[in-house]
């Protein structure tokens, strides 16, 4: 028997210059201030990159030491692809390492120029993971790209992606696509945790200037 138990909720906030989502573990408590609050998805002005925060303090009001910073969970890198519009969307996610422990690097910088976009930008990767969707594959019976969701995934949108790691395109580390018009499933395992799944499939609903 299958229970459902809720996980998160998502609230994107108003009058922010740039797409911000706030995420929460209880879904009739979506404010920042709140003690169910859980973490931040921020987009730049082109709605492309994304980061992914947890709740603790932003670098200006931490202590000297970092060590009640807020930790970048995740970036988000949204591509054009290669046919334009009609093909299907290419993503980079760059998260933190594991540690010999198995517990997550915690990535506390100081200011956006240390963080996980501008380190993946510079190919400064130590302590970083990162995966990208796998690559769709044409289908001619249906005219369109398509991947196998092995029945979790019953209709196409371009909202349906798969995350995977270079080094091994078989392990599914993520999937997440359309089973009705307003229902998604998503699918996630290690080395991702949930508010960083979450915070990827919000993203792939915010409008992307560049890419669409």
């Amino acid at each position: 028997m299958v229970c459902s138990v809720f996980l998160l909720a998502g609230r994107k906030r108003k009058k922010s210059t740039t797409s911000n989502y706030l995420i929460s573990i209880d879904p009739t408590d979506l404010s920042r201030g709140g003690e169910n609050f859980v973490g931040k998805l921020r987009s730049n002005l082109m709605g492309t990159k994304f980061t992914v925060f947890d709740n603790a303090l932003h670098p200006d009001r931490a202590l000297p030491d970092m060590s009640n910073a807020r930790q970048e969970l995740a970036a988000i890198i949204y591509e054009t692809n290669v046919l334009g519009m009609k093909g299907p969307r290419r993503m980079i996610i760059v998260i933190p390492g594991m540690n010999k422990d198995g517990d997550r690097v915690p990535i506390r910088p100081r200011s956006e120029n240390d963080g996980l976009l501008v380190r993946h930008q510079n190919r400064n990767m130590e302590n970083l993971i990162e995966l990208r969707n796998k690559t769709p594959v044409w289908n001619e019976e249906t005219a369109s790209h398509v991947l196998n969701f092995n029945g979790r995934v019953t209709q196409a949108s371009i909202k349906n992606f798969q995350i995977v790691h270079n080094k091994d395109q078989d392990y599914i580390v993520m999937q997440f696509g359309r089973i009705a018009d307003d229902a998604f499933t998503l699918d996630y395992r290690y080395p991702l945790c949930a508010v960083q799944a979450f915070a990827i499939a919000l993203s792939s609903f915010d409008g992307k200037i560049a890419c669409e």
